[in-house]
């Protein structure tokens, strides 16, 4: 098949490169002019695992192109994925959905034939009808072009293979036994014909899904969170505790993982949204678990800004911390709502020198946060420290020798903000440790 994806940020490039791969002829059309030329020489503008093959190894067989031109995505094809971004606004939470509504005005013009565009952008619901609004009033086919509602459930850093082999697929459109339903079942035919649980439904459901998704998510990672306070209170091990309740199969231990808490572009966005649409559709009261959900899960940066001052005094001006991370979560460089970062800046606010180190997330950190100080090295950036604060859990870090950092370090003090430190080992090298959930 011949399809497009517009915008090419972190979900339409991914989202192109795996559809090329299933067999498709792709174009990726975005209007960041430099992005485009990146993509189209094969590389990514972003880091996310295999991303950087898929894209050379299809740009390289002409499958997979990208442009900036609307007209030419019109003219390509009659299936159009939307996977422009919907950040959130500041004021009110709620998604802004200024770049959605501009893709498909200004794509709309040169849908002059039967189309479907098919949205996977993450939206409050009721979105889709306007969407058709906008195609009715814009495109010269007016009715003969058709929405569909397809949203994405991926994993940064998993990226890629959530995309070829996803846990389930949800379509959504207004009316059965479409040519849309037909079309989309033709699109990812050989991911429904894996088996891959395929369930089609309305708009508004489809809609629903990812927020809904997410939001469940946040719940279950600020429970054990919460339960991590708990255990910090009574001497108990949260990370124990995890996994005594994850041998429920009604609850599972997959996601529930205690520590400094989620971040990133997706996870906060889309629970705060969430929030506010429930709100507005008179359903506050409902979310309430919701709202606490997102105060357990800021209070965990708070805790560890704590931990600092108990181990170092409460004025930590002219204190050298170390802090191991700056991405999100590993194998990214999404620094987006990164707890990480956030401590280091509440470290450095309150007099600290803090000095950052993350494999892949440093450059997209200096441009946030050109305050902080940066190493690329984790163990020389120990230098001297007299505190080493661990945020985000790359392998690598834990399979650094304690012992070897200790004699580096000033103070051998360290914060396990991830519980993935074995503290036996550093316990034995001199280090004063603590951690979230356990003592």
């Amino acid at each position: 098949m011949k399809m497009t994806v517009i915008g090419c940020g972190y979900l339409g490039a991914t989202h192109a490169a795996c559809m090329a791969e299933l067999g498709h002829e792709v174009l990726g059309m975005d209007l960041d002019i430099d992005k485009v030329h990146t993509l189209n020489s094969g590389k990514a503008p972003i880091f996310e695992r295999g991303l950087d093959d898929l894209l050379a190894k299809h740009t390289a067989t002409g499958r997979l192109k990208f442009t900036a031109s609307y007209a030419e995505a019109a003219e390509f094809a009659d299936l159009h994925f939307v996977g422009v971004g919907t950040p959130q606004q500041t004021a009110t939470g709620a998604y802004d959905l200024t770049y959605l509504f501009d893709a498909v005005t200004k794509l709309a013009p040169g849908l002059t034939r039967p189309a479907v565009v098919a949205v996977k952008s993450t939206v409050p619901v009721g979105t889709a009808p306007r969407v058709a609004e906008l195609l009715r009033e814009h495109a010269p086919c007016g009715d003969l072009v058709e929405v569909a509602w397809n949203p994405e459930f991926l994993r940064e850093s998993f990226a890629v293979e959530d995309t070829l082999r996803p846990d389930r697929l949800v379509l959504g459109f207004n009316t059965e036994n479409s040519w849309a339903e037909l079309l989309l079942r033709q699109a990812f035919a050989k991911i429904i014909d894996a088996g891959t649980p395929t369930i089609v439904t309305d708009w508004a459901t489809a809609e629903l899904a990812k927020g809904a998704a997410n939001s469940f998510l946040a719940t279950k990672i600020s429970f054990i969170n919460a339960m991590s306070e708990v255990c910090e209170k009574s001497g108990a091990n949260v990370t124990e505790l995890a996994d005594v309740l994850g041998h429920d199969i009604r609850i599972g231990r997959r996601g529930m993982r205690p520590g400094l808490g989620f971040g990133g572009g997706c996870l906060p966005k889309d629970l705060r949204g969430f929030i506010t649409r429930a709100g507005e559709l008179g359903a506050d009261e409902a979310v309430g678990i919701l709202r606490e959900a997102d105060a357990v899960n800021t209070r965990r940066r708070q805790r560890v800004i704590d931990l600092a001052r108990e181990m170092l005094g409460s004025d930590l001006r002219g204190k050298r911390i170390t802090v191991w991370g700056a991405a999100f979560k590993p194998e990214t460089d999404d620094i987006r709502d990164s707890p990480a970062l956030a401590v280091a800046q509440q470290l450095h606010d309150l007099g600290a020198t803090v000095t950052v180190t993350d494999p892949k997330a440093l450059d997209n950190a200096r441009k946030v946060h050109p305050e902080l100080d940066y190493a690329d090295d984790p163990v020389a950036a120990v230098e001297d420290a007299d505190l080493l604060i661990h945020l985000t859990e790359w392998p690598q870090f834990a399979h650094i020798d304690p012992k070897q950092l200790a004699t580096l370090a000033h103070n051998p003090k360290v914060i396990d903000g991830r519980g993935t430190l074995n503290p036996d080992p550093w316990r034995e090298a001199g280090w004063m440790t603590r951690a979230l959930g356990r003592h």
